[in-house]
């Protein structure tokens, strides 16, 4: 008997699924002798009014009734940056930034002295029509000054010196640093590389320089069995990540975790440790589900718009899938990829990738204190491809394709079709959420385990 979390159906006639795939999704008919297992979260809590929710998390922290909201903390205040996701995350900022804004201002914070700082990392900026989607409130837009994170412009970064742990590069944007309060916002989901996105992520590596970005991004790093989706405990990139928190003297955050339909689910705001510890607590008890076998074929997503504008960001649905695939069976992603590969850097690892293959890519970057801009996300997809065959369902170019580095699906339904086929079995998992929902093979027979 399955667990509430995994919804299992044994195919009696063609079944359809749905994947998040662009705007709009994809349906997918299935075979009709696939033993199909749909692998999805647990319902999830949906706020009711979550205007009211947004300001009544502005008022109090995470942690005690008595801990003072922002308007306290921002008490005679004289500058505010507030930090905000880019494009590729879906973060409700339409909810919460004007209340923000506005609770700044009733606070004493002048107005013009409170900046919206779009945390990129190293990703493209944010501009015109994007921006306006992106931070979602034209009030915003008109009334404060709203930028976009360069992290390879030298002169916008405060130099802290290294990291105590591991070396790293503290170099952070000195309008987040220097601002009176500084706050970051963001959604908390899984991370395949940080564990889980959201609060001290936002600063780094969001508004971090590229040294700082491309020194915890390097291989040493990214082969960390630690540096892990859903896992914080000896996560390398979470520990620097805490570690520069403190050196830049600490900030605030407001996280939100969202459904499977976008809706409100959490919302908290407070010192950003705390804020991030307990969103995390919430959806940890939703994204990771386990399933009692590996599957010879599994079908996921990159979890549709914005996250699978690119192929860049369509490795975490490999990622994410991978540990439920059975060694040597097939992974089928589907990803719109709108915008092509991604960066031209990305571009060029994934050439090196084609060109040296998986084994002499890793050897090309291993010594490498610096990693070059966006490989990490070459070297993260040869974990998946080590694992199995992946098959990508996109719209891409066919100059695009060719440098993926994984096989190639012009027809979704045929590619999961000659999988089944193809296997002794015909267990089929279906991830429609993709790299949200994290699953994981648990022994049936272990303590606790939902089969025993």
């Amino acid at each position: 008997m399955f667990p509430s979390d995994v919804r299992a159906q044994e195919a009696v006639s063609s079944m359809q699924v749905s994947l998040l795939y662009g705007r709009s999704g994809i349906r997918v008919a299935l075979p009709v002798d696939a033993d199909v297992t749909l692998i999805g979260k647990p319902e999830m809590p949906r706020l009711d009014d979550p205007v009211t929710a947004v300001r009544q998390a502005l008022t109090r922290s995470p942690g005690s009734d008595e801990t003072p909201g922002l308007q306290q903390i921002a008490d005679g205040a004289a500058s505010a940056c507030i930090a905000i996701c880019d494009i590729t995350r879906p973060v409700p900022n339409q909810l919460f930034l004007r209340p923000m804004v506005e609770t700044l201002v009733a606070a004493g914070v002048p107005l013009d002295q409170i900046t919206v700082l779009v945390a990129t990392g190293l990703h493209r900026p944010n501009l015109g029509d994007e921006l306006a989607e992106l931070v979602g409130d034209p009030w915003v837009l008109e009334n404060v000054k709203v930028v976009n994170h360069d992290a390879l412009c030298d002169e916008d970064h405060i130099d802290l010196g290294r990291t105590a742990t591991r070396q790293t590069p503290i170099k952070i944007d000195r309008r987040f640093v220097q601002a009176d309060v500084r706050i970051a916002t963001g959604l908390v989901e899984p991370h395949f590389m940080a564990g889980y996105s959201g609060g001290r992520k936002v600063i780094a590596p969001g508004l971090a320089h590229a040294d700082t970005i491309r020194t915890f991004h390097n291989h040493q790093f990214m082969s960390n069995p630690a540096a892990a989706n859903c896992n914080l405990d000896r996560n390398p990139l979470h520990e620097e990540q805490l570690e520069i928190v403190a050196r830049i003297g600490g900030a605030y955050a407001l996280n939100t975790v969202i459904d499977e339909h976008r809706n409100l689910s959490m919302v908290n705001f407070g010192e950003i440790t705390a804020s991030h510890r307990e969103a995390v607590s919430f959806i940890e008890r939703y994204c990771r589900v386990a399933v009692p076998r590996p599957f010879p074929t599994v079908v996921t997503s990159a979890a549709g718009y914005p996250l699978d504008k690119t192929y860049y960001q369509t490795v975490k649905g490999m990622v994410g899938a991978m540990d439920i695939l059975q060694p040597g069976g097939n992974l089928i992603i589907a990803s719109q990829c709108g915008e092509g590969l991604g960066s031209n850097a990305y571009a060029a690892a994934q050439t090196t990738l084609t060109r040296l293959g998986p084994e002499g890519f890793l050897r090309s970057i291993r010594d490498k204190p610096f990693a070059d801009i966006d490989e990490w996300q070459t070297q993260m997809q040869t974990k998946a491809t080590q694992q199995g065959n992946v098959y990508l369902y996109s719209s891409l170019p066919p100059e695009s394709r060719a440098l993926t580095g994984v096989m190639i699906s012009d027809d979704l339904e045929a590619t999961i079709r000659a999988s089944v086929d193809a296997s002794a079995c015909k267990r089929v998992a279906v991830i429609p959420e993709g790299p949200y929902v994290i699953p994981f093979v648990q022994d049936p027979g272990s303590p606790g385990g939902p089969w025993g």
